[in-house]
């Protein structure tokens, strides 16, 4: 499995890629529950300060393995516990994610459709080289892309989620962007040194405040107006007592730079 998944930690960033471009970087539940340990350990490692997910070959990820699927199909139950610990599994890696308390970044080069389009939708930052290209393409193959939508609905306004889920056709970088999949999109061989700025950038930001604050971006927006104004309101009470938010407002009041924790 290593040789399948690659890490590289420098500069308190951690690089994951994807590796089985033979495979098309399919999500098989290896795959999957190896993603989901690589990321979990990345939360409690302090030297991690930000996440990239990147993958290797022309196809980011296809999403599941078809092949995988079809195999289990001549179990004795037909497939049915494989497929629910598969599905189960995935919108595991998908919430662990969401739940990590460092900002993560999908660094797409090439195609993304499916699960691996849900994974780019998971991320809290993502940025595609122009020739990238997006798709939920399960109504297809008879298998509406149902926890794809999940992911999708959240970042992309219902019209345009509905067609990417109803039609299965692709979109490019530049639609991607428009309806908010993507953050933005780069030429080909700017995208890694694009990336690398951005997640720089993150990593000089004092943890603990990105911590608190992607938490409470995410419990949030799924609150209605009043209640998520009474919570961030306690949120942001909890972190102006933070030793970082002291240290950062007398830092920008002497006009230098702040020492974090």
């Amino acid at each position: 499995m290593n040789d399948l998944i690659n890490q590289e930690l420098k500069n308190n960033i951690l690089k994951i890629t994807l590796n089985n471009s033979l495979a098309q970087n399919t999500l098989s539940l290896d795959i999957i529950d190896n993603l989901k340990k690589i990321i979990l350990n990345a939360d409690t490692n302090d030297e991690v300060k930000v996440v990239i997910i990147s993958s290797t070959g022309k196809i980011f990820s296809a999403g599941h393995n078809l092949k995988e699927i079809n195999n289990h199909r001549k179990d004795k139950d037909k497939g049915l516990d494989f497929f629910t610990t598969l599905i189960n599994s995935c919108s595991d890696l998908m919430l662990t994610i969401i739940n990590n308390s460092k900002p993560i970044i999908a660094e797409v080069n090439g195609v993304a459709t499916a699960a691996g389009c849900q994974l780019v939708a998971s991320c809290d930052l993502a940025y595609a080289s122009d020739i990238s290209k997006f798709a939920t393409p399960g109504v297809n193959i008879g298998l509406f892309c149902s926890t794809p939508m999940v992911a999708l609905s959240r970042v992309v306004k219902n019209k345009h989620a509905m067609e990417m889920l109803l039609t299965g056709d692709f979109i490019n970088a530049d639609k991607a962007k428009s309806i908010g999949l993507i953050n933005n999109s780069f030429k080909e061989q700017e995208l890694f040194n694009e990336i690398n700025l951005i997640a720089n950038k993150l990593s000089k930001k004092s943890t603990i405040t990105l911590k608190i604050g992607k938490k409470a971006f995410y419990n949030q927006s799924e609150m209605k107006i009043t209640d998520a104004y009474k919570y961030a309101s306690e949120v942001m009470i909890k972190n102006i007592m933070e030793k970082d938010s002291e240290e950062g407002i007398q830092a920008f009041i002497e006009k230098r730079k702040p020492n974090w924790n």
